[in-house]
């Protein structure tokens, strides 16, 4: 059975506004995060047209990870590892899927909508009975749920944190019931690793990864607020285009080294094959169905 999850992830602003604090995030984290020839590069960003969605922004980009996971995990797969993701951005909606060729039976998929509320919305992604009666609701509080020593930045505690833009901030307890303005992130996530004697720890262990790295990443996005907050669309598109350049440049040297120079033993010399160019999709028919979608962002 396909371990899934709801998470609700309020933010004191409106939808409208998060679209380009999450492009301002996104662009921003990965580079921050990319280094030792880990991180994301960006394979594709351009834009996109559905017969259902309207007009949307289609990405690709491949998650080099390999360090980042659990001893136990490592030990199964090749050190030259990465993930690769598709998502179709049709704001307020998005779908987001990520695959691995190493690991064919590995997915996860996520489908997200926002929303100027807090969170009450009890079924904002329209699932049908069988699926509701399997999902669960987690609620995360940017502000009181705890993130991992390594990650915390005072500078980015939403409890201490006040924009000299906005005035908005510190969030003090209670806050998702009394900010003004507030929205939420609605995020259906399903992860499914048929993989028997490893299913139940692999996808209980990517759940946990995930809701981290969405609890992080919109920590970020609010304390980044004074630095985002006056773009324009235009203005976060060329930002984001300026960070890939630079997180491709970052990672592609130290990635280079390691194809270059394998310490010799078999996992490394089995490294997944580099894909094909990414075919955008024109229609309905390319974007993913419900049934389709596969693996994982904090976007």
């Amino acid at each position: 059975m396909v371990l899934t999850y709801e998470y609700r992830i309020c933010m004191p602003m409106e939808v409208k506004e998060y679209q380009i604090g999450q492009l301002y995030m996104i662009a921003r984290h990965s580079f921050e995060q990319s280094s030792n020839g880990e991180g994301v590069e960006v394979v594709a960003n351009e834009e996109v047209f559905d017969e259902v969605n309207g007009a949307g922004q289609f990405t690709e980009k491949r998650i080099h990870l390999s360090s980042h996971l659990p001893y136990w995990l490592q030990s199964l797969i090749p050190k030259i590892f990465y993930v690769t993701e598709k998502a179709w951005n049709y704001y307020p909606y998005t779908i987001t899927e990520y695959t691995c060729s190493f690991i064919p039976k590995f997915s996860i998929s996520i489908q997200t909508r926002y929303e100027d509320n807090n969170g009450t919305t009890e079924n904002c992604l329209g699932l049908n009975s069988e699926d509701l009666e399997q999902r669960k609701v987690d609620y995360l509080d940017i502000a009181y749920d705890d993130i991992k020593p390594h990650h915390y930045k005072e500078a980015e505690d939403p409890k201490f944190f006040k924009s000299e833009k906005t005035g908005r901030g510190p969030l003090v307890e209670g806050w998702r019931d009394t900010q003004k303005p507030i929205m939420c992130c609605y995020k259906l996530v399903n992860v499914k690793f048929e993989v028997w004697g490893l299913q139940t720890r692999v996808e209980e262990y990517v759940q946990g990864a995930i809701r981290e790295i969405l609890l992080l990443g919109h920590r970020q996005a609010f304390a980044w607020m004074d630095d985002w907050y006056n773009m324009t669309i235009e203005d976060v598109r060329e930002y984001e285009k300026e960070m890939q350049a630079k997180t491709n440049i970052k990672l592609k040297t130290t990635i280079e080294n390691a194809v270059d120079n394998p310490d010799g033993d078999a996992a490394t010399n089995s490294h997944p094959q580099t894909p094909k160019s990414p075919v955008t999709p024109k229609s309905s028919g390319s974007t993913p169905s419900a049934e389709a979608r596969s693996w994982f962002t904090w976007s």
